[in-house]
């Protein structure tokens, strides 16, 4: 691994770690991660293949055997990063809220984590997750506390505890994203947080590749187009940049009774071309799902091309992820989306981990 100049080395751990899309930088700037956990196998084996040089260890967290196994393999680690699923932090569903979140047994696995860091004490940990996580009130001796409350009891004297809630977009990568870190330093240790850089605009990260179609291919590693259903595409043709199709006089979308579908006026919607992308969702494989339908540019005949989803090539642009990265080519597409949709971008962690002095 490649040493930046005045660079230490911090050999670190990574728990729930997903494919690690998150760490793309890190070699870079001095972080070694020597040591990953995640629960579910597709998302391990897409990692070891990124990670060669990383032990995964496959498995839930909560099984004593693996826990060991964890702490068993990160010897000397000095730094930790950990991203506990955000899925239960959802106040989407029916009676969901703040109030009855821990609830959730997946909202408790950041215990977990707490308990890492008793027993290794690394100098450098941080915490990610979404911005429901800094609201969220834990079980804790008898009390319902936040997190950094938590945090603050148990390691407030030896530790310096911060937490922020950042829009990625503020920090370089071309996509509108809210996450909520919790950095920790020994007390002594410095580690600041990094200034705003000028947003980067879908046009700027994108604008370059090759127009497409549905079903259409180029020679371009990942940036392939999905097929799509006739009616869908007849809808987005329609669509101008930045609007959805529901705003369409005639070619809006409908049943096969020509009855108008119900929904909201984020789906079957093109994003713009002149800011950051929206944030990138699970379902960025439809239409009909979220705002992940090409800009599109206009045409002669006063419809608008690429009426189709964005590509995973693109995806990955608009997730500061490199270009040219060493994704194996025989990944499911399905797999990238998803991880994709649930990552932090790289660039926002490169940027807040290389505050560490």
């Amino acid at each position: 691994m490649k040493n930046t100049k005045n660079k230490k080395i911090l050999k670190g751990a990574s728990l729930f770690s997903s494919a690690g899309i998150g760490e793309a930088f890190f070699r870079d700037i001095g972080i070694d991660i020597v040591v990953a956990n995640e629960l579910l196998k597709d998302r391990a084996e897409l990692y070891s293949k990124l990670y060669k040089d990383t032990k995964m260890i496959a498995g839930d967290i909560l099984d004593k055997k693996v826990f060991k196994q964890i702490l068993d393999s990160a010897k000397d680690v000095n730094f930790l990063i950990a991203t506990p699923p955000c899925q239960g932090m959802s106040v989407a569903g029916k009676n969901r809220d703040l109030f009855t979140m821990h609830q959730d047994t997946r909202n408790l696995l950041v215990f977990k984590v707490i308990d890492f860091i008793k027993i290794k004490k690394p100098n450098y940990i941080l915490i990610e997750n979404v911005p429901n996580f800094l609201k969220v009130k834990l079980p804790f001796k008898g009390k319902m506390l936040l997190l950094q409350d938590i945090l603050n009891n148990l390691f407030g004297k030896e530790y310096e505890i911060e937490a922020r809630v950042m829009d990625t977009s503020e920090y370089g990568v071309p996509q509108k994203r809210q996450r909520a870190l919790i950095k920790m330093h020994k007390k002594g240790l410095h580690w600041e947080w990094p200034s705003k850089a000028k947003p980067v605009t879908v046009k700027e990260a994108i604008g370059h590749l090759p127009s497409l179609e549905s079903g259409q291919k180029t020679k371009i590693p990942w940036h392939f187009a999905r097929n799509h259903a006739k009616k869908h595409i007849v809808w987005m043709k329609h669509t101008p940049t930045g609007k959805s199709a529901f705003e369409n006089e005639k070619h809006y979308p409908q049943k096969d009774t020509g009855e108008k579908i119900k929904s909201y006026m984020t789906t079957y919607r093109r994003i713009r071309w002149d800011e950051p992308s929206p944030t990138i969702t699970m379902r960025n494989d439809a239409i009909s799902s979220q705002l992940n339908v090409h800009p599109g540019r206009k045409l002669k005949d006063g419809t608008y091309s690429d009426a189709r989803v964005l590509t995973p090539l693109e995806l990955m642009i608009l997730s500061s992820i490199p270009e040219k990265w060493n994704i194996p080519q025989n990944t499911p597409e399905i797999l990238i989306r998803k991880c994709l949709g649930e990552s932090v971008p790289p660039l926002l962690l490169k940027r807040v981990v290389s505050g560490i002095k």
